[in-house]
């Protein structure tokens, strides 16, 4: 039986394809749908190009944000998705999603987290000046980015000249390696969050390689 993922998008989906590419069918592992707030958004056409199940769930077409989280939610649990994961999706999922899918729905954001939350990222840290940049992957609750941290990985911005499109380059470079090793690491069983501490996550990396 496969390991069935499900991913959220809102945009290009470059991280969406780095994971078709990496991870679905592989392992045992399968993205069994992809869903945007943004019908238009190329990551559903990568979806779709990929023979997977795309949806659209834009806020607007619902009565409330709430209303809406909840019919994505149950989506994706009606397609039995036992791991979500934000790859570029530009909004945060409120109560009714996240009383579904707590502990089992991860986020990859471009800074080091708990520094720089929310959007504009990578702008906000060239503006401060630096020293380190990089990659999170972590849990999603119900806060801005927030959640517990399962990866990181850094890089020197001084290297890129601060210029924010070779930083930008450099971000999803990482991006594209760091989140498809979580989401591998988590379909083995080999991400848990400390029962001892809510906000440490304990991950055993050793057998998984990158691929």
């Amino acid at each position: 039986m496969s390991f069935r993922i499900g991913v959220l998008v809102s945009g290009e989906g470059s991280n969406l394809q780095a994971l078709i590419d990496t991870v679905h069918g592989r392992g045992g592992m399968e993205i069994v749908c992809v869903g945007s707030n943004n019908p238009d958004a190329r990551a559903l056409a990568r979806a779709e190009a990929a023979g997977i199940e795309t949806g659209r769930f834009p806020a607007g077409s619902y009565g409330s944000r709430e209303e809406r989280d909840a019919v994505l939610a149950s989506w994706l649990g009606e397609r039995r998705v036992e791991l979500v994961v934000l790859a570029g999706f530009m909004e945060v999922l409120g109560p009714a999603y996240i009383r579904r899918f707590r502990g089992h729905t991860v986020n990859v954001h471009p800074s080091l987290l708990p520094a720089f939350p929310g959007v504009h990222a990578i702008d906000q840290a060239l503006a401060q000046g630096v020293r380190l940049m990089g990659v999170t992957v972590h849990f999603v609750d119900e806060g801005v980015d927030s959640g517990p941290i399962i990866a990181q990985e850094a890089f020197d911005p001084v290297t890129y000249s601060r210029d924010i499109a070779a930083v930008e380059r450099r971000v999803h470079e990482i991006e594209h390696r760091l989140l498809p090793r979580v989401v591998r690491l988590i379909a083995a069983g080999r991400v848990r969050i400390d029962p001892e501490n809510p906000r440490s996550v304990i991950v055993d990396e050793d057998g998984v390689g990158d691929d």
